[in-house]
């Protein structure tokens, strides 16, 4: 009896710690800047052999904001607004992301800093599927791409 007692109180401290844990706040970083300089192009902008934007005189976006399409992320949907200015992109808003549950919380948290630079830094949807946020990533792409058809010039 004395057994089961104890396995039961060790059990129960256990769920109870397991439920606090659950429930705190994270503390979180914020992303490193990024280090690349501008020299660099990305796929979406090749450069020529003089060393000027072949893309950059017939890719232009229109200035304003767009909203993308709501996309699936599995725990919740992706929504983002995409922000053109002077024919680049200079800002990217989530409107929607999973945040239900606090596992997703911390994910996003995490990844959707990371994801809004690549997609500044990059112009285009082309950007790096996130480990751990895989699907968050996806979803992103898929809203952010429909965010920039209808930014085209």
């Amino acid at each position: 009896m004395k057994k089961f007692l104890i396995s039961l109180a060790i059990f129960g401290t256990f769920i109870i710690y397991s439920l606090g844990i659950r429930h705190q706040s994270p503390v979180l970083g914020k992303p490193a800047p990024s280090t690349s300089n501008n020299s660099t192009t990305s796929p979406a902008m090749p450069a020529t052999a003089a060393g000027g934007s072949s893309m950059m005189a017939t890719r232009q976006y229109k200035d304003g904001t767009y909203t993308g399409s709501v996309a699936d992320a599995y725990y919740g949907n992706v929504e983002v607004s995409a922000t053109v200015s002077g024919g680049k992109l200079t800002d990217v808003k989530f409107l929607q992301y999973p945040n239900t549950h606090s596992t997703s919380v911390v994910i996003n948290q995490q990844a959707m800093p990371y994801l809004q630079q690549e997609a500044i830094q990059a112009q285009s949807s082309n950007v790096q599927v996130i480990s751990g946020a895989t699907y968050t990533s996806q979803a992103f792409i898929q809203s952010l791409a429909t965010a920039f058809a209808q930014a085209k010039a």
